[in-house]
């Protein structure tokens, strides 16, 4: 089972004797209410990844407010949990497949345990992934190894470096190409710096100048494979005094701050590029939270 889902299946199977008391009274019960506490606490975890990739103002922000939007992010998911149709229902009835429902005798609260860890696997991550185009799954599946290998050798994790690559090649629909058509698998619009010394690809792009945008012809990098773009990317943010915070914020695992600081040491010139980036990123982690 995907990692970022085990800490969700220790939180609500940490209740064992509870859930021994209701099992002894009413087996059917008590499965509906393990399926109703998987659902509010990965509702939970879905609220959490997605206030970590929001940009915020900084403004009144301490840790009283920190605990105060965490205690109402708890209350909304424990509302919403439970409703006819939803996730709690499916995770319900597929714990009563696995188990045999219909021989309520041999039904024990350790069999509900075990049965809810294998339940979770497979529907958390259809949920997760909900909503979720297959072109996007498929850009991020594809990249996830070279990103972690880029990810080693760097530390900037993994899903922020393929959610950059996601939004500057419009998730692999919008990738730089020759004049003949061919790839360059320059996935993070690195243009041809004057030290450049490897292939190019001439290109026109838009930059936007004193707020106006701007159609210019552009010089960019060209790569053998993705593996190499990853790998260059890697050692242009972290090899840069001008990108020095950038990394140490992607470091801490920083979204909005990796976001924002990419924005503000110059690496586009959208004005909106570290809060696009930021909805990339999240969009990246529900899907790499999937993954084996």
């Amino acid at each position: 089972m995907p990692s970022s889902f085990q800490s969700i299946s220790g939180q609500s199977l940490g209740s064992l004797d509870s859930l021994k008391a209701a099992a002894s009274r009413d087996p059917k019960a008590s499965i509906r209410e393990t399926a109703k506490q998987f659902e509010t606490l990965f509702m939970q975890e879905v609220m959490k990844s997605m206030r970590a990739s929001t940009l915020s103002s900084g403004m009144l922000e301490n840790n009283a407010t920190q605990l105060g939007t965490e205690m109402l992010d708890t209350q909304f998911a424990g509302k919403l949990a439970g409703q006819p149709g939803g996730l709690s229902d499916m995770i319900a009835r597929q714990l009563q497949r696995q188990m045999g429902i219909q021989d309520l005798k041999s039904l024990t609260p350790e069999k509900i345990a075990a049965a809810s860890q294998t339940t979770l696997a497979q529907a958390l991550p259809a949920l997760a992934t909900k909503g979720i185009p297959n072109h996007v799954q498929s850009f991020i599946q594809q990249h996830d190894a070279a990103a972690k290998a880029a990810s080693a050798a760097t530390g900037i994790p993994a899903s922020f470096m393929v959610a950059q690559a996601a939004h500057e090649s419009g998730w692999g629909r919008r990738e730089i190409t020759g004049a003949d058509g061919t790839k360059s698998h320059n996935v993070f619009g690195i243009k041809a710096t004057p030290g450049w010394t490897g292939k190019t690809v001439e290109v026109q792009t838009t930059e936007v100048i004193n707020g106006q945008a701007h159609k210019v012809m552009a010089k960019f990098r060209a790569y053998g494979s993705y593996d190499e773009a990853f790998k260059d990317y890697g050692k242009l943010i972290s090899n840069n005094e001008r990108y020095a915070k950038v990394v140490a914020q992607a470091q801490s695992g920083n979204a909005t701050g990796f976001a924002r600081g990419l924005q503000q040491a110059g690496y586009a010139t959208d004005p909106a590029y570290a809060e696009k980036l930021a909805k990339a990123i999240h969009t990246t982690q529900r899907v790499q939270s999937t993954l084996a």
